[in-house]
């Protein structure tokens, strides 16, 4: 889509009020014209913007209203928007966690004929927060440890994917909730870069970039006067959280998930059975192995390595079997629920009889329990998970089966309405 007047002849000035804005999209939409392009970003008015929680940026970044939903905008120069734009289009068709990118903003001008700098539209991400804003609503060790483990967790698959990051860091990252556990989103790609294997070196660049950004953002964010109070309710203090022990562990995380992902497999030719060992362990880790290599050698030893993983194991499962799009501790969790309803009420029964009697007699009963105002807060697979962990946590208080009907009513007049909707935070 490009939307922009005749230009003015060569060497003359844009004229005073002029809206001249040209708009390259694969996904049109007027109400992206409707947007102040002619004044600087960081001056935008209220009435368009989206009061959503920023993480850190080297740029000026701003939440906007276009039409019903809500756009991400970075100014940036027309080479790294264009550059940007283009890498998250390929991350996009690869399937790999990340923004989805909207449009390219250039010819801008201020009404006074100033050139102003380009931009990149991205969708919000929707349920999605900055690591600052999880941290502050559930300050503890703990928290950051389950943010670097989903971090670490999408280096390895963008390294998979053959991309470089160059700019590793929690601040470049968004997080959705995933049953007790997050769900790491690549944010800013303007120094990535898409090749078709990575070497050994661009790799370990990478994670030592990421070692030391995540240590000085853990700092940064334990040195403010806000967080040490937040601490200080919980009865912690900023000695708790050692931001180097932090940054240590998403390198440990990221690479024993690497190797057991990668690495060659030797075993002997009457020990095949360790192949499918190997892949059932790769599904729990909730990867598919899409093509692998299996040789013998003369002295009678087999070789395995696999040479494509794939993520998202145990979520393409469940929306086969239910047409439920979660994450992946979501689904796994999910699973395990529909497992034990088929073993207790329909023992016997096919796995996809069975999810189908789960989703009309467990998940459709529970949503409908949830008042529509409340759904916002969390993702409805997020809402289920908690709800069955709130029903467990009841049973074994009553030392007895809770019926989940009573559950979900507890759950939300008790921990669900108190929670800030996630959905949209403004």
């Amino acid at each position: 889509m490009n939307a922009s007047p005749a230009p003015a002849p060569l060497g003359s000035p844009t004229p005073p009020g002029s809206r001249r804005v040209s708009i390259n999209t694969a996904f049109p939409d007027p109400a992206l014209l409707d947007l102040p392009w002619h004044i600087p970003l960081e001056e935008w008015p209220p009435e368009v913007l989206a009061a959503y929680p920023r993480g850190i940026s080297r740029h000026v970044v701003r939440f906007a209203h276009v039409g019903s939903t809500v756009v991400a905008v970075k100014e940036t120069t027309p080479h790294y928007s264009q550059r940007e734009y283009g890498l998250l289009r390929r991350l996009l068709r690869m399937g790999t966690p990340s923004v989805t990118p909207d449009a390219v903003v250039t010819n801008r001008f201020t009404e006074e004929g100033e050139p102003l700098p380009a931009a990149l539209v991205t969708d919000h991400l929707s349920f999605s927060l900055p690591y600052r804003a999880i941290f502050e609503q559930v300050p503890s060790p703990q928290t950051v440890e389950l943010l670097v483990d989903a971090l670490a967790s999408l280096i390895v698959q963008l390294h998979l994917s053959g991309f470089y990051w160059g700019d590793v860091s929690l601040s470049n990252t968004l997080f959705r909730r995933d049953a007790g556990h997050f769900a790491a989103y690549l944010v800013d790609a303007e120094t990535g870069e898409i090749h078709n294997e990575l070497s050994r070196g661009q790799r370990e660049y990478d994670i030592e970039l990421a070692r030391t950004n995540v240590a000085g953002e853990v700092m940064d964010l334990l040195a403010g006067e806000h967080m040490q109070r937040r601490l200080e309710e919980v009865g912690l203090t900023p000695e708790n959280v050692d931001p180097f022990d932090i940054s240590d562990r998403l390198v440990s995380t990221y690479t024993s998930l690497w190797e057991e992902l990668t690495a060659e497999e030797s075993f002997a030719l009457d020990e095949r059975w360790r192949v499918q060992a190997r892949v059932e362990r790769l599904n729990e880790l909730g990867f598919d192995v899409e093509e692998a290599s299996l040789e013998s050698d003369d002295s009678g030893q087999v070789h395995l390595r696999p040479r494509v993983v794939e993520p998202g194991h145990h979520s393409r499962r469940l929306l086969h079997l239910t047409g439920l799009d979660t994450h992946e501790n979501q689904a796994r969790r999910i699973l395990t629920d529909i497992s034990q309803f088929g073993q207790a009420l329909y023992p016997g029964l096919p796995e996809d009889l069975t999810a189908q009697l789960w989703m009309r007699e467990i998940f459709v009963p529970i949503m409908e329990a949830v008042p529509a105002e409340m759904r916002r807060k969390l993702e409805s697979a997020e809402i289920v998970h908690e709800v069955l962990e709130h029903r467990w946590f009841m049973s074994e208080k009553a030392g007895k089966d809770i019926p989940t009907g009573k559950a979900v009513t507890d759950y939300v007049q008790s921990q669900l309405a108190k929670r800030p909707d996630e959905k949209d935070i403004f």
